[in-house]
């Protein structure tokens, strides 16, 4: 089967792609809607993009109504945000925290979800996820028709769990089936890593 996109609607090319392109990490972001009111969404058009300097990017839509959601709206104001990858065991939490809310309301409060010091960081990171990474805002680009927010954040500080960290590497080594990190596929479903393999990169 071959498709030509441009007689497809925007939503079904959506649908399209979130169901090829996969597996995809999840961004589970959390951010400062102000006086400590802490907004947490999920995100999986989301990736590293450059080390130097160390950067990731979500993209990020918006509201059923139109407006900008509330990641993005907190990020512009504050420049601060904290980018979890949650364990698949966290799947129905980040689940939850998709929802569309109220401005005011905390994600973090209506779902009960603990947070934790993030050193070195003025936000708090999720307690329950392995790895965290503290991030400023490094520049927010806008795309598309709709249109789609591209944030680009930079990491200051990271946060990993000594339980998935590999002592008897030479460098700092993560093991991934204890990270267990959750995937996104396509409509509700997602995945997790299972058999891991190694294939050696030429010289």
């Amino acid at each position: 089967m071959n498709i030509d996109v441009s007689t497809m609607a925007p939503s079904h090319i959506y649908h399209l792609m979130t169901q090829t392109i996969v597996p995809r990490p999840v961004a589970w972001v959390l951010t400062d809607a102000g006086d400590a009111n802490y907004n947490l969404a999920p995100f999986s058009y989301f990736t590293a993009v450059s080390s130097n300097p160390p950067l990731l990017m979500l993209s990020v839509g918006k509201k059923p109504n139109g407006d900008i959601k509330d990641t993005t709206r907190n990020v512009m104001a504050t420049g601060r945000l904290v980018i979890h990858i949650a364990p698949a065991e966290l799947g129905e939490q980040v689940t939850a925290t998709s929802a569309t809310l109220d401005h005011r309301v905390s994600e973090v409060e209506a779902n009960q979800i603990e947070l934790a010091e993030l050193e070195g960081f003025e936000l708090p990171r999720v307690a329950a996820c392995p790895v965290a990474f503290g991030c400023t805002l490094f520049e927010i680009k806008e795309i598309g028709n709709t249109p789609q927010s591209l944030i680009f954040a930079e990491i200051e500080q990271i946060y990993l769990d000594e339980n998935m960290i590999d002592r008897n590497s030479e460098r700092l080594k993560i093991d991934a089936l204890k990270l267990d990190p959750i995937s996104r596929l396509g409509g509700s479903e997602y995945a997790r890593l299972g058999d891991v393999f190694t294939v050696k990169r030429p010289d």
